[in-house]
């Protein structure tokens, strides 16, 4: 399987590889700093570079376990050396965005009591579902102020791996539904903003609350019973 770098180390813009496999869908690397789409967040964009050759990485999925590199243009060989470059402006802002989410679900959980039941983002914009019967006239301006003031708090950020049976003790990752990661998965990633939030998460982040920067809550809405939504947009 591909070595994920982004995985340990989300700063990193680029990096050498080699071509492991290849078919009309896209390439594997044996290794990469490509974050393939997954847990709502986007698969990550860019380009790949070779003796001779270039092509845009116009997408990354996960296939059968790999991380697939989707290209458009020509094709690398297999065995060929290869440097693997992200989109950077693009993953920064997805990383902002990812973590003003992990926040707000932790607000709107610890002050309201609501559990998260889906969501999604893209640079710069996102959503986020909860279980909550109502919310008042004020909800959003109320979530908004919190939702900055814990930002500007200038929060450290944390990736850990836990053992399996760890991280399925902890009552706050139970709370994030951990038990739904498939059950090969171990140890189990988890991003954790000091003080605020711990979830099981295969996403990228920044390293401190305070880079997210200002965050604006652009529309409540009502879903039905016990199902509201929060969009939220970064300044």
């Amino acid at each position: 399987m591909s070595e994920e770098l982004c995985a340990t180390d989300a700063y990193l813009r680029s990096c050498e590889a080699v071509v492991v496999a290849a078919s009309p869908d896209g390439v594997v690397l044996d290794r990469t700093v490509f974050h393939a789409c997954g847990g709502g967040q986007p698969g990550d964009v860019g380009v790949l570079r070779w003796g001779g050759g270039e092509a845009r990485v116009v997408d990354t999925v996960r296939r059968d376990g790999e991380v697939l590199h989707v290209l458009e243009g020509a094709s690398p060989a297999v065995g060929a050396s290869v440097v693997a470059e992200i989109d950077w402006d693009r993953r920064y802002l997805l990383m902002r965005t990812h973590t003003a989410l992990h926040a707000l679900s932790a607000i709107v959980f610890r002050d309201h009591g609501a559990k998260v039941t889906g969501g999604n983002m893209e640079p710069g914009v996102a959503r986020m579902d909860f279980e909550l019967e109502g919310i008042s006239q004020d909800f959003g301006r109320e979530v908004e102020e919190r939702l900055n003031a814990e930002l500007a708090a200038d929060r450290p950020v944390h990736v850990r791996f836990l053992r399996r049976d760890e991280a399925l003790a902890d009552p706050d990752l139970i709370r994030t539904k951990v038990n739904l990661i498939p059950g090969h998965v171990d140890p189990i990633r988890v991003v954790e903003i000091e003080g605020l939030d711990r979830q099981a998460d295969g996403g990228t982040h920044v390293r401190s609350t305070a880079e997210v920067g200002r965050v604006r809550v652009a529309k409540t809405e009502s879903k039905g019973r016990g199902f509201k939504r929060i969009r939220i947009e970064l300044a």
